[in-house]
């Protein structure tokens, strides 16, 4: 009988509770969501190393870090709402086409955005995107101190000898590592290297040489990081 009544209490709370919503700052809180998201996403274009359309990515910031503002507001404010939330994203799937991890971050920032000022943090939030975004550019001329790093290179192509390779990417790499050689049909060879370039230049001077060696030759550049 003690546990019936309880869960008759509990029931009605959650019936009675009433959703307490300060709209003026639930306004606020939706302009400053899209004016972070705004900023964020000009910070992805410019600064994002995603192969991916990061333009056209970055156009759902607003949109997710609002929404998020939004859903945060309504459910704080009651305890019923919070616990259909949980249902709620229980049963919804969402089938993001996520390609790069660094995307992923930047969807994270974006719902943190909107989890703190819709749960009122708006000093909390500001302080922590501002200096994110600081990370955010530094991290630019961290890696662009080291382009070119790293890459694969597959070279193909009839009537060419390993040996003539490997002087031209000696002279212009600042590593070589010979990760796969085949001599196929008809005088084919197919080689595979890990290089480092300190520049785009050299590897522009090493695809212009090594094409001398023959006119069939098929060189390939990918960054190693797609291999992890």
């Amino acid at each position: 009988m003690v546990g019936e009544s309880k869960l008759a209490t509990f029931e009605q709370f959650l019936a009675n509770q009433q959703i307490q919503i300060d709209y003026s700052y639930l306004v606020l809180a939706l302009l400053i969501s899209a004016v972070l998201a705004y900023i964020l996403g000009k910070l992805y274009v410019r600064y994002g190393t995603s192969i991916s359309n990061r333009k056209k990515f970055s156009s759902n910031f607003i949109l997710l870090a609002a929404t998020t503002t939004l859903i945060i507001t309504i459910v704080k404010s009651s305890l019923a709402l919070s616990l259909g939330l949980v249902g709620a994203l229980s049963i919804v799937r969402f089938r993001a086409a996520i390609k790069e991890p660094e995307e992923l971050a930047f969807l994270f920032l974006c719902i943190a955005i909107g989890l703190g000022l819709g749960a009122g943090q708006l000093v909390i939030t500001l302080t922590a995107f501002i200096v994110i975004g600081g990370l955010i550019y530094a991290r630019h001329f961290v890696y662009k101190k080291q382009e070119n790093q790293n890459l694969y290179l597959t070279i193909t192509g009839k009537g060419i000898q390993l040996k003539d390779i490997i002087t031209v990417l000696n002279k212009y790499c600042t590593a070589v590592h010979l990760k796969r050689f085949d001599e196929l049909k008809e005088n084919e060879l197919d080689a595979a290297f890990l290089v480092d370039f300190d520049s785009y230049t050299k590897l522009e001077k090493v695809k212009d040489e090594l094409k001398t060696l023959s006119k069939s030759i098929t060189i390939t550049y990918l960054d190693k990081s797609g291999f992890a």
